[in-house]
């Protein structure tokens, strides 16, 4: 397989994420969503290191990776936080914070 492909898919699951970002109104979506994203950039990371022969982009894509299960575990109590306040996980009442 080529690996044009893999950049392909890359790009797809990106605007998958994007639009998911942009469209939904959950907040645990949304998250979903920025991780279609990170998954993605790790996906072209690994495709240009095996392009290129050289381990520097799976050693970022490990990085992302750290960052992206430290977003999850930090989005994920905000969004219980919020839960419990406002029994809601609806991004729109984000401004409710301000109290």
């Amino acid at each position: 397989m080529s690996l044009s492909w893999y950049l392909i898919l890359a790009g797809v699951l990106f605007a998958i994420g994007a639009v998911t970002v942009l469209v939904r109104r959950s907040a645990i979506i949304s998250l979903m969503g920025v991780e279609l994203m990170l998954n993605s950039a790790n996906l072209v990371f690994v495709t240009f290191a095996r392009i290129l022969g050289d381990v520097n982009g799976e050693i970022m894509a490990f990085f992302v990776m750290i960052v992206a299960a430290a977003e999850v575990v930090v989005g994920l109590a905000i969004i219980v936080s919020i839960f419990k306040s406002r029994s809601t996980t609806s991004v729109d009442d984000v401004n409710l914070l301000k109290n």
